[in-house]
């Protein structure tokens, strides 16, 4: 078996739709790092977990409540299961551990291999099954074992596979943090030598985002790995804080926006945090149709992006024609679940991300009649997303919307197209006339969805939040709305209706060749932010 340089820990990571080992941006965004890591022949071994049950299959009923039931998946045949079977020791009493191994094979042929570490096998009692049963579920308890099996038992993974030449372990997210404590255990307390070895990406600007548990309860399951004197600032409250174990344990760090960087900064003013901007995997999301033209006039584009800033020299009907494909694909489906009769000659908005309060789904609906008057026959909406099982807010945020459809009938037509996962989001994001996100800035720390829709043509309409702040240069390849000083609700709602009215309404339906234009422009930025460049920026600053 072939020695890796880097060791990349995520929670989740979404490389298929046929594989429910994500939950949405954070493990779709690993995924993506993966593939152009391979694009680049980088020296890369991942680790995650394997979640029979996934995140969940959401079912939306009719009074818009959604539902979360939970098929069990079976990995074989996508997977491999190796022969080892291995043990950490939680709670004093030893949890065993198998793995499988997905290889992801680039279009050049490199290989980077992905082990889902699994605990729901017969070694186990019924508790320490339901470990790695479900993403993002369960009680503090809960969430440290199952923590504990990707740092640890990763770790110990890695040693079982002779793994011993590992220059650089990246941590995404506080959820793999644990391995700092394997890797102080090797180094036999060494903290500069475990900081050399460590880089960390923080990708949440929101403190529900960064699990702190109680510091007794950690030390109960963990044990001796643990020591009392890890100077970590949350320990002045007992507090055990995953994001600051990573952190302090890593010689580099970084946000995920230029933007976020300085709102890291800020969070973690004792630790110097860089940036990388998030960047999307451009061959994994552009439609079939856009596909077909790109492979017509850039033969090279799927190794080689950059050059789709060339996308001028396709004409203008051949581009609009392949996004027409695109939007009647999407529309097709939509139509198929749900009774609604979009129309594909209608200006398509879309707005599909997880169902956070912060993300503001509901903002367009803020003045009802000044949305009609705008709106009335001249626009659609697609609506797509899954609140977390214990969200009770998101939930009612989905319920609001269904509510908004069902209100706004016979004068704007708005669907919500339940159990959003890859697959649903590349058809949408694909499929949309313009691509709407109005986060409260500054609480998102990237976005990737909108780089998504840009690659295949379709400007933003957006709050300058995470990458769309870099990304923006208004009325070029989208819009910018919102007050980037002083956000509130009403302000950004009055710029998105203004910005809806007087420019993205008449632009579509009167000024083809502008719009076309604007398409040209989106595809040109999205070249900037391909995970591509994002892996190169990773290479040059922190994997060397």
């Amino acid at each position: 078996m072939e020695n890796h340089r880097v060791a990349y820990f995520s929670a989740e990571i979404g490389i298929s739709s046929n594989l429910p080992t994500y939950s949405g941006g954070l493990g779709v965004l690993a995924g993506d790092h993966i593939k152009s890591a391979a694009d680049l022949k980088i020296n890369m071994v991942a680790i995650s977990l394997l979640y029979k049950e996934g995140y969940f299959k959401q079912i939306i009923d009719q009074e818009g409540k959604q539902k979360e039931v939970y098929p069990k998946f079976v990995p074989e045949p996508i997977l491999s299961g190796l022969d080892h079977i291995f043990y950490i020791s939680l709670n004093g009493k030893n949890v065993y551990i198998k793995a499988s191994v997905y290889n992801h094979e680039s279009i050049n042929g490199y290989i980077i291999p992905i082990y889902f570490l699994d605990t729901d096998i017969p070694e186990n009692d019924e508790e320490d099954r339901a470990i790695t049963l479900r993403l993002y579920s369960g009680d503090d308890k809960h969430r440290i074992r199952q923590e504990a099996i990707l740092g640890l038992g990763g770790m110990k993974l890695l040693e079982i596979l002779n793994q011993n030449s590992i220059e650089k372990y990246h941590m995404n997210e506080g959820h793999c943090s644990f391995l700092v404590l394997d890797l102080l255990r090797k180094y036999k307390g060494n903290i500069e030598e475990v900081r050399s070895k460590c880089h960390f990406t923080t990708h949440t600007p929101v403190p529900a985002g960064h699990d702190q548990f109680d510091f007794k309860l950690v030390k109960d399951i963990l044990g001796d790995l643990v020591s009392d004197d890890i100077a970590l600032p949350s320990m002045a409250n007992n507090k055990f804080h995953m994001t600051e174990l990573g952190l302090h344990f890593s010689k580099t760090a970084n946000g995920v926006s230029k933007l976020h960087g300085d709102v890291a900064q800020k969070q973690f003013p004792w630790k110097n945090i860089g940036y990388v901007t998030n960047g999307v995997h451009h061959y994994t999301w552009v439609n079939n149709s856009i596909k077909t033209l790109f492979n017509e006039f850039f033969p090279n584009w799927q190794m080689e992006p950059e050059i789709l800033r060339g996308v001028d020299k396709i004409d203008t009907n051949a581009l609009w024609d392949a996004h027409f494909d695109a939007k009647t694909d999407l529309i097709h489906f939509a139509n198929s679940q749900l009774s609604k009769a979009l129309d594909p000659n209608i200006l398509t908005i879309g707005f599909a991300r997880r169902a956070a309060t912060y993300k503001r789904a509901q903002l367009i609906f803020k003045d009802p009649e000044r949305l009609i008057s705008l709106g009335a026959g001249k626009i659609q909406m697609v609506f797509s997303g899954k609140a977390h099982p214990n969200d009770k807010e998101g939930k009612e945020l989905i319920s609001g919307i269904i509510k908004n459809a069902k209100d706004f009938e016979g004068k704007i037509k708005i669907i919500y197209l339940e159990n959003y996962n890859m697959w649903l989001g590349k058809l949408i994001t694909s499929g949309v006339d313009v691509w709407l996100n109005t986060p409260l800035r500054p609480n998102e720390a990237s976005g990737t969805s909108g780089m998504k829709a840009a690659l295949n043509g379709i400007p933003n309409l957006s709050i300058l939040d995470g990458w769309w702040d870099e990304g923006c240069e208004n009325k070029v390849n989208g819009w910018s709305i919102g007050l980037s000083e002083r956000p509130d609700d009403q302000g950004d709602a009055i710029s998105l209706y203004d910005t809806l009215e007087h420019q993205v309404i008449p632009a579509y339906y009167n000024e083809r060749e502008n719009w076309v234009s604007l398409m040209r422009n989106s595809i040109k930025t999205g070249v900037d932010f391909t995970s591509k460049r994002m892996l190169q920026d990773y290479q040059k600053l922190y994997y060397k």
